[in-house]
């Protein structure tokens, strides 16, 4: 059933709304996925604050056009799902990505970011990025490390003297 005019400016300006708040737009291929797994996706990027949109291609680049992106949806093949972070641009791409790890039919065709257009392989790499928080548990054992190495090095004096000490008692 074709869509009224009201119907496709509502989901412009939706689009539009959406675009005007993102971090991170991943464009995906979704041709042949079963709606029981896009449901799944769906979920898991409304659990972390992030969403999975789906529209017709003309309506996208209108949308685009209206918030200066310049994005021709009409040249990405396949069915177009765009996945929008709102809040981090790491997590979605993590997401997208381990979903297409699992799902041969969900396809990353590129993404934009921070008014740059980005291919497939810089959505990937962003996805295999470690999080925020493994970043700062590395960043405070190697800030901890030369800390404990030499307390490390401190008590090794200490330890000789009492080994020497026993070593000497159990002889007499």
């Amino acid at each position: 059933m074709a869509l009224t005019k009201t119907q496709k400016q509502s989901i412009i300006k939706d689009l539009k709304d959406k675009l005007a708040r993102q971090k991170l737009v991943i464009f995906a291929d979704f041709t042949g996925l079963k709606v029981k797994d896009l449901s799944l996706l769906r979920k898991e990027l409304k659990g972390s604050k992030n969403e999975i949109k789906i529209s017709k291609k003309t309506l996208m680049d209108v949308a685009f056009k209206e918030n200066k992106i310049e994005v021709a949806a009409k040249k990405l093949s396949g069915e177009i799902a765009l996945i929008f972070g709102y809040q981090d641009q790491i997590l979605p791409a993590k997401i997208a990505y381990q979903f297409s790890k699992n799902n041969p039919n969900f396809k990353i065709l590129g993404g934009f970011m921070e008014n740059q257009l980005k291919s497939a392989q810089d959505i990937i790499f962003l996805a295999q990025l470690p999080s925020r928080e493994e970043l700062l548990a590395k960043m405070l054992g190697s800030m901890s490390s030369p800390v404990s190495g030499f307390l490390n090095v401190l008590q090794g004096n200490i330890k000789g003297l009492v080994l020497a000490l026993n070593a000497i008692s159990n002889k007499k």
